[in-house]
């Protein structure tokens, strides 16, 4: 017959002595506390594995654990066993899920996702997307156990940025979480992404675009900067006139060095190194880019050479000659011009794109290939791979014909090809 124990008391346990050796106060059902010499006192429980052997539980000090709690940890173990569950590797396989689930944090799955994704990215996109996610999204929640994360701890971070006025970086940064925890979902570090049922959470965001002028408002635009009120540096006004006529981006124009560009030849060819596509790690486009130079864009840049042409860059820094002119320079003259808010850089793309498609009816394959656009789709990449360049060196032509035409007053007329050379400034009408 079974020994039976008398459950122990509060007394016994909060008063047990310490002795020389340690020794043990059972309370029944293996469970039972151990009086350490140091004073201290452990809650264990004996119990047997299936194969026979004996094992122990370990519960914890008192009286951090009740005699309440023990009892509870021996009642959970002992279903365990009536389920044929080893207590032991139970806890064991607890403890490695609940460290497991620490380590996970949220930066962490962040930093491996990003570090997956930089080979696709350029290296300022790769730079502003780490400092956006060190900034406004690590401080608050990255710390925390992605499986943990609760929609009200996500959405409380994003609506912190959009209180600033950041709608737009609020609304970015909830599609790179959508992102992230989509990856911790396919790593099998998640079993839900958040942002799927947080479509309504921030204020919708105004849909804009690079702000452009249309075709319309070329010829007072044109009239504008001819006249020059706006006191602008004659390389300063030159760089706005090229924008116009080669609609290369921003970055591409005012890094130019003079050695790109053959005066000799009428050529100019950017390295496919520094442009956007190629810059980036993993497949990135190779080819050069032909920027197919119009008689108007020459003239413009032989005046220039005149001017800069002893020097590195065609538009050198005012401050420091050894450095390209700065992208805000280009803005502040479009701004003194009249057209703050409603001209930009990248906005000399956009206009010609739409205009020499609607106006002079070009295929969007041969616009899309002079601005260098990334394809969208396998059919379109199959169209990037040729280069155009008959049909783009006739389409630039005939859209520096095209705004000589506008400048002059007449009305263009699509194929027409103008004979007489820009001259700085344009006639006045």
């Amino acid at each position: 017959m079974a020994k039976i124990i008398p459950p122990l008391t509060e007394f016994q346990v909060k008063n047990a002595k310490p002795r020389q050796k340690s020794y043990k106060l059972f309370d029944g059902g293996g469970l039972y506390v151990e009086v350490m010499p140091s004073g201290s006192r452990i809650w264990r429980m004996k119990f047997r594995q299936s194969n026979g052997k004996e094992n122990t539980l370990t519960f914890g000090p008192y009286p951090e654990i009740s005699i309440m709690v023990a009892r509870e940890k021996r009642t959970e173990a002992r279903r365990l066993q009536l389920q044929g569950i080893d207590p032991g590797k139970y806890r064991d396989d607890a403890r490695r899920l609940a460290a497991e689930k620490a380590s996970n944090t949220f930066e962490k799955i962040a930093r491996e996702w990003y570090a997956n994704k930089v080979p696709t990215w350029s290296e300022r996109t790769s730079k502003n997307m780490l400092q956006r996610l060190e900034a406004d999204i690590f401080p608050r929640i990255g710390d925390r156990p992605i499986t943990e994360i609760r929609h009200r701890e996500l959405i409380a971070t994003l609506r912190k940025i959009e209180e600033r006025g950041a709608t737009e970086i609020a609304h970015r940064l909830k599609a790179v979480c959508s992102q992230i925890f989509s990856y911790a979902i396919q790593c099998g570090l998640a079993d839900r992404n958040l942002v799927v049922d947080m479509k309504d959470v921030l204020k919708t965001k105004r849909v804009s675009h690079f702000a452009a002028i249309d075709a319309d408002e070329l010829p007072v635009f044109l009239d504008t900067l001819a006249r020059n009120e706006a006191r602008m540096f004659e390389p300063t006004r030159i760089a706005l006139r090229l924008m116009l006529l080669v609609f290369v981006r921003t970055s591409e124009l005012i890094e130019t060095p003079w050695s790109e560009v053959d005066l000799e030849n009428g050529e100019w060819i950017i390295p496919w190194q520094r442009m956007k596509r190629g810059k980036l790690t993993v497949n990135p486009d190779t080819t050069n880019h032909h920027v197919c130079l119009s008689r108007q864009a020459l003239a413009l840049l032989r005046q220039l050479h005149t001017i800069t042409g002893r020097g590195t860059y065609l538009f050198p820094n005012q401050r420091d000659h050894d450095k390209p002119l700065s992208n805000n320079t280009l803005l502040v003259a479009l701004a003194r011009m009249g057209y703050k808010g409603r001209m930009t850089g990248h906005g000399f793309r956009a206009l010609a794109m739409s205009t020499i498609k609607e106006r002079l009816g070009y295929r969007h394959e041969v616009v899309d290939r002079q601005l260098a656009h990334a394809p969208k789709d396998k059919v379109a990449s199959a169209y990037d791979r040729a280069q155009f360049l008959a049909e783009r060196r006739k389409m630039m032509q005939e859209w520096a014909d095209y705004l000589e035409a506008v400048e002059r007053g007449d009305t263009p007329k699509p194929g027409h090809h103008g004979s007489l050379e820009l001259v700085w400034p344009a006639p006045r009408r």
